[in-house]
């Protein structure tokens, strides 16, 4: 057992698996910006697949391989990994970090199945009611965390409440802000707007030991007046979706303009700002809530937002932030009422 290790999904995502399987060989490289040895990482997928991938690359430089036999498509449902295809990468995957030969899971396959077969097989932390995807963009001055992205799409308002404080205790022990500021997305600022749900949460949000700072609205998300922001995962993952979609629009739009004007600084300038909001470039998104690390990739993501994946749930396990979080739940009073 060894739960310094990682379970990469290699069957799962748009690319997989040629993409999945590079990425893995990109973070052992020594050239890569955070190395990593070989025998940390566990390749799931087709056995016989996967070997002939390796031998083309230049052989095996260290992995396990385990084998799965299956594959969740994406337009299987979230329970597929649980019934009927219990021997499919996801699954296999997510089990290694439940009996304890992996410490985390990272996958860019079906979200609503990694997170099912996560929640069930690897359980929630001690008092989480409900687990929330948490991404983290980077801003000028300090990184938004904004949960949940797409985990839980018709919470209760005890489930935003908790996402508040276990977003708060990443941003803390994760990100480095020492006092972080909780925000709820809304469509005012004023606490007596939108419905029901997002009211009652906001009035529930002084139950936890947290700065909750009040409403903010969708065109403040990247003003600086928030480190977390707290959503549905409905309303969090078309945000999520929609940032996506125009940070490549706005990319490709400067840099035709940029090249129009024949601007000679405009391929460094592009290169940073593609570090900046580029997904390739975080790796992925934290499942918060769950025990061990999960981290769900995008499914169009390539080689680099592969590595970068890897690194960012090493990055986790070294932190221990999920023992921060049952911490920060029990001295709250554990978790709020379902």
């Amino acid at each position: 057992m060894n739960k310094e290790r990682l379970a990469l999904d290699v069957m799962g995502g748009d690319n997989a698996p040629r993409a999945i399987l590079g990425g893995a060989m990109l973070a052992v490289q020594d050239s890569f910006h955070t190395p990593m040895a070989p025998e940390r990482i566990i390749l799931v997928g087709d056995e016989e697949q996967l070997t002939a991938l390796l031998e083309e690359a230049g052989g095996n430089p260290g992995f396990e391989v385990q084998h799965a036999s299956e594959v969740v498509e994406m337009c299987d449902p979230p329970t597929a990994p649980l019934r009927g295809k219990t021997d499919s990468s996801i699954a296999v995957a997510v089990k290694a970090v439940a009996t304890g030969d992996a410490g985390a899971v990272i996958s860019m396959g079906n979200t609503g199945a990694l997170v099912a077969s996560a929640t069930r097989l690897m359980g929630t932390l001690a008092g989480v009611k409900r687990p929330g995807i948490a991404v983290t963009f980077d801003l000028d001055k300090k990184p938004l965390t904004v949960l949940d992205m797409g985990a839980n799409t018709a919470p209760k308002p005890d489930h935003l409440v908790q996402y508040a404080l276990m977003g708060s205790i990443y941003a803390r022990e994760g990100l480095g802000c020492e006092v972080p500021r909780v925000a709820l997305l809304n469509i005012g600022e004023e606490s007596s707007k939108g419905p029901e749900l997002l009211r009652e949460a906001h009035a529930s949000m002084g139950t936890v030991p947290i700065d909750f700072v009040g409403n903010i609205e969708g065109n403040a998300l990247f003003d600086g007046q928030a480190d977390v922001v707290v959503s549905d995962g409905f309303t969090g993952n078309v945000v999520l979706k929609l940032l996506e979609g125009f940070s490549s629009f706005l990319l490709g739009l400067c840099q035709k303009e940029l090249q129009q004007h024949g601007v000679d600084w405009a391929p460094e300038a592009l290169t940073n700002m593609k570090q900046r909001i580029d997904y390739s470039e975080y790796g992925g998104a934290l499942l918060l809530g769950v025990q061990g690390v999960v981290v769900v990739g995008h499914g169009r993501s390539d080689e680099r937002a592969v590595a970068n994946a890897l690194v960012l749930a090493a990055r986790q396990l070294d932190l221990g932030v999920n023992e921060s979080i049952v911490k920060g739940i029990a001295q709250a009073g554990a978790a709020p009422g379902a």
